[in-house]
C-alpha cells in the first residue's frame, strides 16, 4: 500500500522525539514537510503552515503538534482542503473549538482524529476489559511532575488556553475516561495559582460517577523536582486492586504486572489514524478537556507563589 504523504504543523520536543519516530516506523505514512516558527522540522521545511500546504503537492494528511490555542484555525483550513488530520492532545482550546472541527470534518468527508496519546499506553486497554461490568469502590490519580523539566521557557502554558498544570493532568483524565465503566463528573476542587498566572500549577480535585460507591479523587502538581509519578490506582467493589503506573505504561494488578500491548504510545496512535483513514472513520473524544473545564468550573483557588519557567 503506498505511504500517506503527512505534514507536521508545529515543531517541537513532542514531535521530534514522538512524531517522527513514529511515522518514519509506520510503513503507512511517508512525512511530505513541516513548519514551525523556527522552520527547523524535517524538509522541506517552512516557518508559515499556509506555504507549506501552498507548497508541497500531494500532502494527504496533517498532524498538528502546536501549542492549543492556534489549533482550531490552522485545523480548519486543513480540513477545508480535504485533508485527514490527527490533533496532538489537548486537541483545542475549548469544546466548542473541538465541536465545530466534529462537525467540519463530517461534512467534508476526512478523517479528524483527537490523539489521547496515554490511552494508548500498553497497560490501558487492559485495565479497561478488566473494569467492564464492575463497581468502583475508589480511585485515586496522582500526576506530579516538574515544569521545568516539561515546559522549560514555555511560559504559554501559564497564560489563558495554557492549561497549567492541566496540560499533563489531561493525560490522566484520558486514561481514567477509557477505563472507567461510566463517565466521571467534578464534583470540587481547590487551584493553587501561581500569584503571576493565569492558570493552576497544581489541582485537588474529587469526582462522582455513575460507576463509583466511594471516592474518586485527582492530585495533580507541578512543582515535583526528583522525579515523575503518574499513577492511577483503583479497588473494584469486588476488592481486587489495580494500579497503572508510569502513565498506564504498566499495570499492576493485585500485586501481579498484567502483559500490554507491546505497540507503543505513538506508534500504537499512527496505526490507529491509518485504520481510521482507511475506514473513513473519525474518533473525537473530548470527554478528557470536558473534565479540565468542568474543574475551572467549580473550583475554588488559592493563590500560591510566583512561577518562572
Amino acid at each position: 500500500m503506498k505511504p500517506l504523504k503527512i505534514a507536521i504543523i508545529g515543531f517541537g520536543k513532542i514531535a521530534e522525539d514522538q512524531h517522527v519516530p513514529a511515522i518514519e516506523g509506520s510503513g503507512r505514512f511517508e512525512i511530505a514537510g513541516s513548519s514551525s516558527r523556527q522552520g527547523n522540522g524535517p524538509a522541506p521545511n517552512f516557518t508559515d503552515w499556509r506555504e507549506l500546504l501552498d507548497t508541497v503537492p500531494g500532502i494527504e494528511a496533517v498532524a498538528i503538534t502546536t501549542p492549543p490555542a492556534p489549533r482550531h484555525d490552522i485545523a480548519a483550513e486543513c480540513i477545508a482542503r480535504g485533508l485527514h488530520l490527527l490533533l496532538e492532545k489537548p486537541p483545542c482550546a475549548t469544546l466548542g473549538e473541538v465541536e465545530d472541527l466534529r462537525r467540519m470534518a463530517a461534512a467534508k468527508g476526512v478523517t479528524l482524529f483527537t490523539s489521547w496519546h496515554a490511552q494508548h499506553n500498553a497497560g490501558v486497554a487492559a485495565a479497561a476489559k478488566l473494569l467492564v461490568g464492575q463497581r468502583i469502590r475508589s480511585m485515586r490519580i496522582t500526576w506530579h511532575e516538574d515544569v521545568h523539566k516539561w515546559h522549560p521557557g514555555q511560559q504559554w502554558v501559564f497564560e489563558p488556553g495554557g492549561f497549567g498544570v492541566f496540560d499533563p493532568g489531561i493525560n490522566a483524565f484520558s486514561v481514567a475516561t477509557a477505563i472507567l465503566p461510566a463517565p466521571m463528573f467534578v464534583k470540587e476542587g481547590m487551584l493553587s495559582m501561581p500569584a503571576n498566572a493565569q492558570t493552576p500549577i497544581a489541582a485537588e480535585l474529587s469526582f462522582t460517577s455513575p460507576a463509583a460507591d466511594g471516592p474518586l479523587s485527582a492530585s495533580l502538581d507541578w512543582r515535583k523536582t526528583d522525579g515523575e509519578e503518574w499513577t492511577i490506582e483503583i479497588e473494584t467493589g469486588d476488592g481486587a486492586r489495580m494500579k497503572l503506573v508510569e502513565g498506564g505504561a504498566r499495570l499492576i494488578l493485585d500485586g501481579d504486572e498484567v502483559p500490554g500491548s507491546k505497540a507503543g504510545e505513538y506508534p500504537d496512535l499512527y496505526a490507529t489514524f491509518a485504520r481510521l483513514i482507511d475506514e473513513r472513520q473519525s474518533l473525537v473524544d473530548a470527554e478528557p478537556l470536558r473534565i479540565v473545564a468542568d474543574a475551572m468550573l467549580v473550583s475554588r483557588r488559592e493563590t500560591v507563589e510566583p512561577v518562572t519557567v
